[in-house]
């Protein structure tokens, strides 16, 4: 979206008609200034909401049924007990919040179908495009002492939840920070779903995976990240196309990014059987995740004091070091005997997912996502995300031998149900439906199923018999393949979405002719980052609540590219 579309947007929101109580109308008297009560609210409310930046584009939108005396003095007297309750009943807080975003229509992208290109570009292009990366993220590590990421609010918020989800989250959250974050954020989609301003906060993109165009955009460091990053160096250096220099500049940000992940990262918590297992924390302690003073803050008033390490993070870590040669004793630890204790069993441990966002899923045989800390802190309650399952997956194909997981009867059992569990979400058709995922998208499922089949496939014959003997992986990867080569590259795709695609069909074995879609479509937009990179930031994930908050960047976007097109280099150069 170019200039003009935005002046014009603004324009309007400024200009716009009001017809009913505004946000500021409902929230000022109440949240603006007070004593007593919970300070955290009226915080967030004066950071996230009543800033300078948001009032002029808000304060002309009103809510007609806020017209009705009795509904306004509803969400009033719900607000008001947010506040001042000690113990605040958060279901009937949220219910009027709830009533009023039944109509919020908010929806996934659902790009036009397209014909496919005559034929792939040249080799040449391909390779230009690679150097181009591979130089991008070598030149931001040296620039910056790692490898930024950038995470961006998106206001409307995500297409998935709607009342009965934001109830979920208000009685499944465990910190009160995040209930007071999610009630007020989504009390504002509403606001923002009826004024002219949604134009401008969530403006059309080409694609699926959307683009991070926010002005405000909060830079900070990962062990998941540098997890990412390490994987698509890797990658830079089997092209054989870096040049000595890059070359050594790749094998001293690895070796420097993996010690982030296994050192600085590393957080002891206690297992379930009693002992004490080291995993790697979602963000380590300040200084290390990098932010600046500014956003340090921002981050405290808005309520995201306290992270917890999560199960995707430490297995990502494991899998980036593991390929990068890593011998840590840190590598040692068998994490399926962990991870068995956030295995969901049907009828005994289902409570432990406290926030179903995506209950149309049968979650029995998965692992949820937060690990509790020593403090037995879980600020975000427990989630399961089917992706996430994959890299434990990934993981330990790739650990296989050192944690003993087919010779031992209770790491295989685990590594069977959390495979039963990917075989019915694909059976059923659920893995396409963005609901279904709670921090990513179907193509980036896609994606993440084809590296943790290459793991897969890569082992002997007799170890793929033991772990998957009733040919599970196979009706998975021919269910994938439908889906990428009859949808996502059937459509309009961005460079994301293309590079995901075909990370897809380069590691599921796909025909090499079925690549011409996604590479003419990164090829031809190599350059649209301009002075940020090769190419723009796209969400790669997101957290659904307590609003929509994208995690990605240029860099990010630069490794996908990476990763994707050396794969379908090597495939093509083989002839397979």
């Amino acid at each position: 979206m170019g200039f003009q579309y935005f002046a014009a947007a603004a324009c309007r929101a400024l200009t716009a008609r009001k017809d009913g109580p505004s946000l500021y109308d409902v929230c000022d008297p109440l949240l603006l200034a007070y004593r007593g009560g919970d300070a955290h609210l009226g915080k967030f409310y004066r950071t996230a909401l009543g800033n300078p930046a948001l009032r002029p584009l808000l304060r002309r939108t009103g809510l007609p049924q806020l017209r009705d005396e009795s509904r306004l003095q509803r969400l009033r007297e719900a607000l008001t007990r947010a506040r001042d309750d000690d113990a605040p009943d958060w279901a009937a807080i949220g219910q009027p919040v709830a009533e009023l975003m039944a109509d919020l229509d908010i929806r996934h992208p659902a790009p036009p179908t397209i014909h496919a290109p005559a034929r792939a570009p040249a080799m040449a292009g391909i390779e230009a495009a690679i150097r181009s990366c591979g130089a991008h993220l070598l030149r931001s590590f040296a620039d910056n002492g790692f490898i930024p990421t950038y995470a961006a609010f998106n206001l409307l918020g995500d297409a998935d939840i709607g009342g009965r989800e934001m109830l979920m989250a208000l009685t499944g959250l465990n910190s009160r920070g995040y209930k007071n974050s999610t009630l007020l954020f989504n009390l504002a989609r509403i606001f923002i779903a009826h004024s002219p301003a949604r134009a401008l906060i969530n403006p059309p993109w080409r694609g699926i995976a959307e683009p991070m165009w926010q002005p405000m955009q909060i830079r900070h460091r990962s062990a998941y990240y540098d997890a990412f990053f390490t994987e698509a160096l890797l990658s830079f250096g089997e092209t054989g196309l870096a040049s000595a220099e890059q070359a050594g500049a790749m094998r001293r940000a690895v070796t420097e990014m993996v010690d982030f992940c296994l050192r600085t990262s590393a957080e002891q918590v206690p297992s379930h059987d009693g002992s004490s297992v080291n995993v790697i924390t979602a963000l380590a302690p300040l200084p290390h995740p990098r932010f600046s003073k500014f956003f340090a803050q921002i981050k405290q008033d808005l309520g995201f004091g306290i992270y917890v390490p999560d199960c995707d993070t430490t297995a990502c870590a494991f899998s980036a070091a593991t390929q990068a040669g890593s011998d840590d004793p840190i590598l040692a630890q068998p994490l399926l005997d962990f991870y068995r204790g956030y295995q969901v069993r049907s009828g005994a441990n289902e409570p432990v997912v406290t926030v179903p966002l995506n209950d149309n899923i049968d979650y029995d045989g998965g692992v949820v996502t937060w690990i509790d800390n020593l403090k037995g802190e879980r600020p975000f309650g427990n989630d399961l995300d089917p992706t996430l399952n994959l890299d434990i997956l990934e993981v330990s194909f790739r650990n296989l031998a050192r944690w003993k997981v087919i010779e031992t009867p209770q790491r295989l059992e685990t590594v069977h149900r959390i495979l039963a569990f990917q075989r019915r979400l694909v059976e059923s058709g659920a893995f396409k439906n963005p609901r279904s995922h709670i921090y990513y998208l179907p193509e980036l499922y896609s994606a993440y199923f084809g590296r943790c089949y290459a793991a897969f496939a890569a082992l002997p014959v007799a170890a793929q018999r033991a772990i998957d003997p009733e040919n599970a992986f196979a009706l998975i990867r021919a269910q994938v393949l439908a889906y990428v080569e009859g949808e996502l590259i059937a459509r309009e795709m961005n460079p994301f979405d293309a590079a995901l695609a075909l990370m897809a069909l380069a590691h599921l074995g796909a025909d090499t002719a079925t690549f011409t879609p996604a590479l003419a479509c990164i090829v031809t937009h190599l350059g649209e980052g301009g002075r940020h990179g090769p190419y723009r930031a796209y969400e790669w994930n997101k957290m659904k609540t307590p609003t929509r908050i994208l995690v990605g960047g240029p860099e990010v976007t630069s490794a996908f590219v990476l990763m994707a097109l050396a794969l379908a280099r090597r495939r093509m150069a083989s002839g397979e």
